[in-house]
């Protein structure tokens, strides 16, 4: 247990901020006088700081200008390369040391007590974010691509040169049956002969063990379940003796060429890890909620496609708890497993392995993909898990900040994402802020509205313009803000609580392979957003009708921004911030349990002595609706079904079924089959064309700021639960022909 160094200054700062405050509410003179020469200098800023007033009507040059060179560079450079990223990060970087002078040297209120509170907390929270928005910025320039590296590296796995042996690992504590049997024939369809696959079954059952010897893998049981995961694989490791380790978390399936992409890597004596990203088969529930599957992406995308490879160019990348490849012998000489001391087991190993001198790597390539949280309640409980065992660093001796071996350029890497778990208290504090102007009176921004287009415009538009680019079209800022503030309140109390008591509560495993019926809201999550929303609402018919009725002060050349200017725009935008995160805590139905995939495949129906030619609009492992080029299909009556026999033809794959479902009127028949009777080789054959097959989970960008906005406005006025239509498939998800 080390020193609470964190929360020891964290609450020193607030302590020490209420000491100001009360100073000054006791009228003790050095602090009035500090207080008094701070006002002075904030009203008479200084000259380079004034907007010129040459500028007259042309205060948006700067922000056309700049949005110009922008639009030019993203134009050129649809993907961030070295010169273009630079280009662009130096930009922003320049115009947000110029917001950050404009903002603590001329816009602080500090009149009274009540206004300075309110204007320097948000004044520092501001800086909060960013600074750590500064310092991604400035470790963006250091990105790497190892893609074309691997295709060298994997020469000598394909030629038989390099074939270490692997054990594949895949922890389980409570997964359905359904979803672990999908994994265990993925691993085994992987393309390399010396791999050994291990189920290492946490909670002892019986049926796990019959599903182990069916499949023909090893299973491995512990008697108890210290230390959860990390104690699970460590288990799994003292019993296993390859010279490299796979791990696939229970509802991971890779892809045949994983460790053809993978493997070579090790022929580097000094890689330890290669980590590869996450994918998912299933939509996150805030884009299900919202009706937006297939255009958002789950926010770990951002992590994948700008984060890690960040990591990388730093030597700061950092293992993710499933879908990765490590060196046996770097494990022990690290402590003989994974870290036990966190809730983050994955991370602090890397730290370690760092420590140790090993190289890290990430390989940006999609060659697995997973289950999403299938709820708001499961993805908040994965997202709080991740926060606590992030922030527990400073509490173990795994600590990167402090851990001997690491150099500063990791050091700030690593910080960067611890720091990430304390803008919850920033965007919560953004949040609260517009409120001050309706209830208390009070201005926490003195800026005129030149001011405010000479130095705040410019540097939001820019911001705007570049923000998907700079995460490679993961993430537009708009969705990116409904993400903030959905968990952005569990996630404050959870970063306080975790420095006051670090190593309480208990792991939860993320719940996979549950159905829904019917809609339900989430009374937990949605509550404090519900009563913020109230308050925002009433803020902002106040904030209106106070500036109504001080119209007036700008003709007597008072432009200082309140009401109109800043409170109403703001309230504005938290109201349609907020009210879009309520809407995403209403689950949607879910009452399929197997994940359905838009998969264009040519198929043979034979029923009885008819046979249908037709083309596979959406397909799983228990059924596939097809769209038939010829009429003659039956009406189905209430509760009938018709015996069928399927042929995928370019697959080669031939399954009993049951028409269950006809549509003939439409243009193309639509018929809905669910296989009957599906042996395991045919099994094999379904799992490896929806899950395994190389290159299949591609890449997807998301839309323009513009459309992401007029989206979400959509969702927030025509909710898919009250207004969505009727579906006439199921629900699927979009992967590569």
């Amino acid at each position: 247990m080390r020193p609470p160094v964190a929360t020891l200054v964290m609450v020193g700062i607030v302590i020490g901020s209420a000491l100001l405050v009360a100073a000054w509410f006791a009228h003790i003179g050095v602090i009035k006088q500090i207080v008094w020469q701070l006002q002075v200098w904030q009203r008479q800023p200084p000259v380079w700081l004034q907007v010129p007033l040459s500028m007259g009507g042309f205060l948006f040059f700067p922000t056309i200008a700049l949005s110009v060179v922008a639009l030019v560079i993203t134009y050129i450079s649809p993907q961030p390369e070295q010169w273009s990223r630079l280009v662009i990060v130096a930009i922003l970087l320049i115009l947000t040391i110029r917001y950050v002078l404009w903002r603590s040297l001329t816009t602080l209120n500090l009149t009274d007590p009540v206004n300075a509170a309110v204007s320097v907390g948000l004044f520092c929270l501001e800086m909060f974010s960013l600074l750590n928005g500064a310092l991604q910025l400035f470790l963006l320039v250091q990105s790497r691509d190892r893609r074309r590296e691997a295709d060298e590296k994997s020469q000598a796995v394909i030629s038989g040169e390099f074939c270490p042996t692997v054990d594949v690992l895949i922890p389980t504590y409570d997964e359905p049956e359904f979803i672990l049997r999908r994994t265990v024939i993925g691993c085994q369809a992987m393309d390399y002969p010396y791999k050994k696959i291990y189920i290492l079954d946490d909670t002892r059952r019986p049926h796990i063990k019959a599903l182990a010897q069916e499949l023909g893998c090893e299973y491995l049981s512990r008697p108890d379940n210290r230390h959860a995961k990390a104690g699970n694989l460590n288990y799994g490791i003292a019993n296993t003796n390859g010279e490299l380790i796979a791990c696939f978390d229970a509802d991971f399936v890779p892809t045949k060429n994983f460790l053809i992409r993978t493997v070579g890597f090790f022929q580097d004596e000094r890689v330890a890890l290669v980590q590869t990203p996450q994918s998912y088969y299933s939509p996150d529930p805030i884009a299900r909620n919202l009706g937006l599957e297939n255009i958002i992406l789950p926010d770990q995308e951002v992590f994948y496609r700008q984060i890690q490879p960040v990591r990388d160019g730093t030597d700061s990348v950092v293992c993710a708890g499933t879908s990765f490849v490590v060196r046996r012998s770097a494990l022990q000489e690290a402590g003989g497993g994974f870290v036990t001391s966190s809730l983050c087991e994955d991370y602090f190993t890397s730290v370690k392995l760092s420590h140790r001198g090993y190289k890290l790597v990430y390989l940006d390539e999609k060659l697995s993909a997973g289950a999403a949280p299938e709820n708001m309640g499961a993805h908040a409980n994965q997202r709080l898990r991740w926060a606590q065992g992030t922030l527990q660093a400073f509490f173990i001796e795994e600590n990167p900040l402090t851990i001997p071996g690491l150099r500063p350029i990791q050091r700030l890497a690593h910080l960067t994402g611890i720091m990430h778990w304390f803008t919850a208290l920033s965007r919560v504090g953004f949040l609260l802020v517009p409120l001050a102007y309706s209830y208390l009176g009070v201005i926490p921004v003195r800026a005129t509205l030149e001011e405010v287009i000479f130095y705040f415009l410019p540097f939001y538009v820019v911001n705007l313009l570049v923000f998907s680019w700079l995460s490679y079209h993961a993430r537009s800022l708009f969705i990116s803000e409904i993400y903030d503030v959905v968990l952005c309140i569990p996630l404050s109390l959870a970063t306080l609580r975790t420095l006051f008591h670090p190593f309480g509560g208990s792991f939860k495993v993320t719940p996979k392979g549950t159905r829904s019926d019917h809609l339900k809201f989430n009374w937990r999550l949605s509550l404090p957003l519900m009563v913020l929303f109230v308050l925002t609402a009433v803020s902002l018919w106040l904030n209106l009708g106070k500036c109504v009725m001080e119209m007036n002060s700008y003709s007597l050349g008072i432009s200082y921004t309140r009401g109109l200017d800043l409170g109403w725009w703001w309230s504005t935008y938290n109201l349609v911030l907020l009210g879009i995160a309520i809407l995403v805590m209403l689950d949607l139905p879910k009452p399929e349990t197997f994940e359905w995939f838009y998969l264009r495949r040519v198929v043979r129906l034979q029923m009885g002595d008819q046979t249908f030619w037709g083309i596979t609009s959406t397909i799983s492992e228990v059924g596939a609706v097809i769209l038939l080029t010829q009429s003659g299909v039956p009406s189905l009556q209430p509760h009938q079904s018709i015996p069928v026999e399927i042929e995928l033809m370019e697959e080669q794959i031939k399954l009993d079924g049951v028409i269950s479902k006809t549509e003939p009127e439409r243009e193309f028949p639509m018929v809905r089959v669910d296989f009957v009777n599906v042996d395991l080789p045919r099994q094999r054959q379904l799992v490896e064309l929806l899950f395994c097959r190389p290159g299949q989970w591609k890449r997807q960008d998301v839309p323009n700021e513009l459309v992401s906005l007029w989206l979400l406005l959509q969702r927030l006025l025509f909710p898919k639960a009250l207004f969505g239509r009727r579906e006439q498939e199921p629900t699927a998800i979009a992967i590569g022909q």
